[in-house]
């Protein structure tokens, strides 16, 4: 039996709860849940936000853990093993996308949280193709937001080739723009901070960025006019985002991982004149969370976090709910 916290009804709070997962599959691994980080996704869908939640449901999707058991057929790992498990825990494996190496756009992917069972618990289990190993020399508690928010904001470094010498801004310095910028301080690119918070000026300029923008003054956002390489927004509210495009280069991009609900209002003709592009992206290939979690052993970056016992989970999300959390929360047994 695997003991975990789950809710039985959209937005009731988390009570202890146990369930047999069955039989261990011979493509999966069994990881004994050391730590696990809260994410919004967590709740959102234990608020059934986006329709998709199945009830009883066990939230988490930030997972550091040990390998505890494996199938006949999975061979990458060792029992004892830490690894990391993330938003995705199981591919189709045949699909074009899965075959170019771009799993994480696999339209069969199986979200961990989504008619599966997550990481509050003392055990989850996944795909082995999903789970990634830690390299020794990550601390293992800072490292589960790496999971999820870390890969969302460096994935696309590596999909659009984003050079050291780029001029970047990250809109938002919470539980993803506060890992934003410290990747791409180490990137080597010239990092600016917008935030509509004087309290976070000074802690953007701590965690990586060179300079910031108060996004609430006009002028600020005028006076960066043709700067900026890339833009990326970390924030899930409207903006005004003409205002911001106007920052960018020639070329340059306004790239959202943040999950912005209201449609966009965007001018079309400056877009043209200047050849700019608006995209996004989801989190990332076990391929390119293994370059992260290089990247981040080889510059010692870690999310800033606050951390709770297991048995405060309703606690901590509450926290988390408030907008209170610098910057993202971590369960540990």
């Amino acid at each position: 039996m695997i003991k975990a916290y789950a809710a039985f009804e959209p937005g009731e709070q988390l009570q202890p709860y146990e369930y047999d997962p069955g039989s261990l599959g011979v493509e999966e691994v069994e990881i004994a849940v050391e730590h696990c980080g809260i994410c919004h996704s967590d709740l959102s869908m234990l608020d059934n936000e986006w329709g998709i939640t199945q009830y009883p449901f066990v939230p988490g999707h930030e997972i550091v853990g040990v390998v505890v058991d494996k199938g006949a057929l999975v061979h990458q790992f060792n029992l004892g093993q830490r690894v990391g498990l993330g938003w995705h825990s199981s591919y189709c494996m045949t699909c074009t996308t899965c075959m170019s190496g771009d799993h994480n756009l696999c339209a069969h992917a199986e979200p961990t949280i989504v008619g599966r069972h997550g990481g509050f618990a003392d055990k989850v289990r996944a795909n082995a193709a999903s789970v990634v190993a830690l390299p020794e020399s990550i601390d293992a508690q800072t490292a589960g937001p790496l999971f999820c928010g870390g890969i969302t904001v460096f994935n696309p470094l590596l999909q659009f080739d984003i050079q050291p010498t780029a001029r970047v801004a990250v809109i938002g310095i919470g539980g993803l723009g506060h890992i934003a910028l410290q990747f791409l301080k180490a990137w080597g690119c010239h990092v600016t901070a917008f935030t509509s918070s004087e309290a976070k000026r000074t802690e953007a300029l701590e965690l990586g960025a060179h300079n910031t923008l108060n996004s609430k003054l006009p002028d600020e956002l005028e006076s960066a006019a043709g700067q900026f390489d890339l833009i990326l927004s970390t924030v899930n509210v409207s903006l005004n985002w003409n205002a911001y495009l106007a920052t960018l280069r020639p070329k340059g991009r306004l790239h959202f991982v943040g999950a912005t609900l209201e449609p966009l209002n965007i001018a079309v003709f400056p877009l043209i004149l200047r050849q700019n592009s608006i995209s996004g992206s989801p989190v990332g290939s076990p391929a390119s969370i293994r370059a992260m979690l290089d990247f981040v052993a080889q510059h010692d970056i870690r999310p800033v976090i606050e951390t709770y016992r297991f048995d405060q989970v309703n606690e901590a999300l509450a926290h988390l709910a408030k907008g209170d959390a610098r910057y993202r929360i971590v369960l540990s047994h």
